[in-house]
């Protein structure tokens, strides 16, 4: 059996490993073919060439995470791990099972945000929201808390910029509490909206560095605004997000989709569980995916409690209520 021995001098074998070597188990769950002898500063490959040569330059990867970041969660190391396979009994897969969530999805990275953060779909449904983006112009993505919607379409939005496909990126969302009369909160117009905003903040907060991103901002490359705002304006190379659109209604709705711009992309998420709407005013989504169904360049996506992918109670909750 051949062997290849690595160095492994000068990177922190706490951090690479994982807390009770979960680290190396899932490195070796994923190479079943390869015999992995870690031994103080070096590890010991053995195997035939061709696998050697598949796992070398992927875990100099993960050295240089290491390295550079100091850190390795087995999302991390998920993601660096790229296309491999991930065996049915890896640790995360069995951590999800046990959890009551699908296995992790191996879809290709959307974007590399900063501190190592790969950010890729994690259910086959956010992978259609990918795929779909590509083929059509306007994409509604529609599922109940916890699915990734949001996240993912702004990692879409995100990749776009950064491949130059677009000039600019917004993102809105109806202030509904404030029933789109921001007046009588302190502060100017950005404090006033801010609370509404903070979602969209957070994601592009885990896939833009801080001073890019305060740039973006400021020079308008990213733009963050209220629905009630978009209005008489043709949004044009640009990619828009708007965000719980089961709270606009259905003058709202109708606004907001003919903004749209000849080269534009357009991203519409919503949870029908959680209007927040008065009850005299319809949710303006309900009617929007039925009179635009199976219209070309119009996709609609419906995600479930499959999808969901914040804390394991998260969809427990959901079934609770009666929302999956």
């Amino acid at each position: 059996m051949s062997e290849l021995e690595i160095n492994l001098d000068g990177v922190n074998l706490a951090t690479l490993w994982g807390a009770q070597n979960e680290n190396f188990e899932f490195i070796k769950k994923t190479f079943p073919k390869l015999r992995l002898v870690a031994r103080g500063d070096s590890l010991k490959v053995l195997g035939e060439e061709g696998e050697r040569n598949k796992f070398q330059p992927i875990f100099e990867s993960i050295h240089a995470h290491v390295n550079q970041f100091q850190s390795l969660s087995l999302l991390e190391l998920e993601g660096l791990l790229g296309n491999v396979v991930v065996p049915s009994s890896s640790p995360i897969a069995i951590k999800e099972e046990v959890e009551g969530k699908p296995a992790a999805f191996k879809g290709e990275p959307i974007v590399y945000g900063p501190n190592g953060i790969v950010v890729r779909a994690r259910t086959p449904n956010q992978r259609r929201m990918v795929d779909s983006i590509v083929k059509n112009d306007v994409l509604f993505a529609i599922g109940p808390a916890g699915t990734g919607k949001t996240y993912t379409a702004v990692a879409l939005a995100v990749r776009a910029l950064r491949n130059k496909e677009i000039k600019r990126i917004i993102l809105t969302r109806p202030a509904v509490e404030a029933g789109e009369n921001l007046g009588f909160l302190p502060g100017d117009l950005k404090e006033k909206v801010d609370p509404y905003l903070r979602p969209l903040y957070d994601a592009l907060d885990d896939m833009i560095p801080a001073e890019k991103l305060k740039g973006y901002l400021e020079n308008r490359t990213i733009e963050i605004a209220p629905l009630a705002f978009m209005r008489g304006r043709t949004l044009d190379n640009c990619f828009v997000i708007l965000d719980e659109a089961q709270n606009a209604t259905e003058m709202q709705l109708k606004m907001f989709l003919t903004r749209m711009g000849p080269t534009a992309k357009f991203i519409v998420t919503g949870d029908m569980t959680q209007v927040d709407l008065p009850k005299k005013n319809q949710s303006g989504l309900v009617n929007a995916v039925k009179i635009l169904d199976n219209i070309e360049g119009i996709d609609i996506i419906y995600l479930s409690g499959s999808d969901v992918v914040r804390h394991k109670l998260v969809k427990r909750i959901l079934e609770a209520y009666g929302d999956i």
